[in-house]
Parts: C-alpha cells; sequence; structure tokens
C-alpha cells in the first residue's frame, strides 16, 4: 500500500467501465457501478472475462470524481466492483467520494484482508457483498487462488465487525452440489454470520473463463440445510 496517498496522482486509467445507473446493486439505493480492471482469481463461471483479463481501463479515478460532480444529490451512492477493486490502494478516492457526500458498497472476494480492513478502520465504507466462493476444499479448483484463508480473515472480521454486509455465492451446479453449498452454510452459521445468504444462479452469456455451458442438472433446493435465510438471485 503507498505511504504517500496525498501526493499520488488519480489519473491511471484502471477503471475498466462505468455503469451510471443502477437500482438493484445496492440494496435501497440509487447507485453507480465503478468496474476496475483486473483480478486476482480466475473463476471458472466468471462472465466478465475482459474485465478480469484486462491491463488498464477507459477511465482513471479522476474521470469517475468528474462524474460523480455531475451526480450530487441525484445518486446516492457508488458501488465498487471488477474485477476485483480491492487489487488498488482505494483509500485516497474513497475519501474524495465520500467528501461528495456519496455512500460506498464494495464488492470484493475478500482475499486482499488488509486493504479491506484498512477502509473500514477508517470508515470510508458503508456495505460489502463477499463473495464465498466455494468451501475450502474446492476454492482452488473453482477461483484457480489458493487464497481461501486470505477470504476466511475477511469473513470473520466482518462478522465481529458493525458494517453491514452480505455473503453470496455464484451457484453453477455442475461445480458446487448440495452438500457443497450446504457446508458454506454450516461454516458461516459456526463463524456466527446471521445475516441473509445469498445464492446467485450462473448467467449463461456464452462466454466465460472455463468456457462451461449452462448447468446439466439442477440444484435441488428442498436439500439445503435451513441454518440460515437463502434468497435466490
Amino acid at each position: 500500500m503507498s505511504t504517500n496517498r496525498e501526493n499520488n496522482s488519480l489519473s491511471a486509467n484502471v477503471i475498466y467501465d462505468l455503469t451510471s445507473f443502477t437500482h438493484l446493486d445496492y440494496p435501497n439505493h440509487l447507485s453507480c457501478i465503478v468496474w476496475f480492471s483486473g483480478c486476482n482469481m480466475r473463476c471458472n463461471y466468471c462472465y466478465n472475462k475482459d474485465i478480469v483479463f484486462a491491463k488498464n481501463g477507459k477511465y482513471s479515478y479522476d474521470d469517475i470524481l468528474d462524474f460523480l460532480k455531475t451526480r450530487v444529490n441525484l445518486l446516492e451512492a457508488v458501488v465498487l466492483s471488477g474485477g476485483e477493486a480491492t487489487s488498488y490502494d482505494l483509500v485516497l478516492f474513497c475519501r474524495k467520494i465520500k467528501e461528495l457526500g456519496f455512500k460506498i458498497k464494495l464488492d470484493t472476494n475478500g482475499t486482499n484482508f488488509l486493504h479491506v480492513k484498512e477502509l473500514l478502520e477508517l470508515n470510508l465504507l458503508d456495505y460489502i457483498a463477499l463473495d464465498y466462493k466455494a468451501p475450502k476444499a474446492k476454492f482452488t479448483q473453482i477461483t484457480h487462488s489458493n487464497k481461501f484463508d486470505e477470504f476466511s480473515k475477511t469473513l470473520d472480521f466482518l462478522i465481529g465487525g458493525t458494517i453491514e454486509f452480505e455473503v453470496r455465492t455464484t451457484l453453477h451446479s455442475d461445480l458446487l452440489s448440495v452438500d457443497d453449498i450446504n457446508e458454506i452454510i454450516v461454516d458461516l452459521k459456526s463463524r456466527g454470520y446471521k445475516n441473509r445468504y445469498y445464492i446467485q444462479e450462473f448467467l449463461d452469456t456464452g462466454v466465460n473463463i472455463g468456457d462451461i455451458k449452462a448447468p446439466s442438472k439442477k440444484l435441488d433446493r428442498s436439500l439445503l440445510c435451513s441454518d440460515l435465510e437463502i434468497t435466490f438471485r
């Protein structure tokens, strides 16, 4: 992380794209979405393939801040997504967003624990959506990374904190079984997670990192553990 943020340039084009308006991505808030280039995972089902492999983007931080200045009192919040937004030092950017009066939601895989922790300790985030990609035994198989322990630290930190957050899993039922989802639910419950658990159905856009097709079988929802309230998206 940078040690001289106030002198950092916000001109680097690290933002792949901007969705100027959404009412779906941050519960009860009109928002825009800032899509950061690059990711430290290669999830088989990921349909944001272009974003994940991008080295740079269309916009700089300054470009986004200029846009936000035109949306004061029109939008309520900014969603930082990707890719993986926490691959970047977000402190100065988030401070500038906050100065404009916006709330900030972070979408993250949780594997850059120290970055997330710092943002929270500086009160720069208002909501987090944390991706629980797979149980530990399948984590590397699904994500092509070995960062389950880092993710685990972030999850425990969020559960022990006060920020509003959700945990979500993308489901491709050929990759994750009922037993896998139930293992996640049991793990969440044992850690003290009490919020709603979101399961996001795989979206078959025809293009994804693993070149996988729609699932050949459906998940039998009646077999899911009832320890947490579950919502399918």
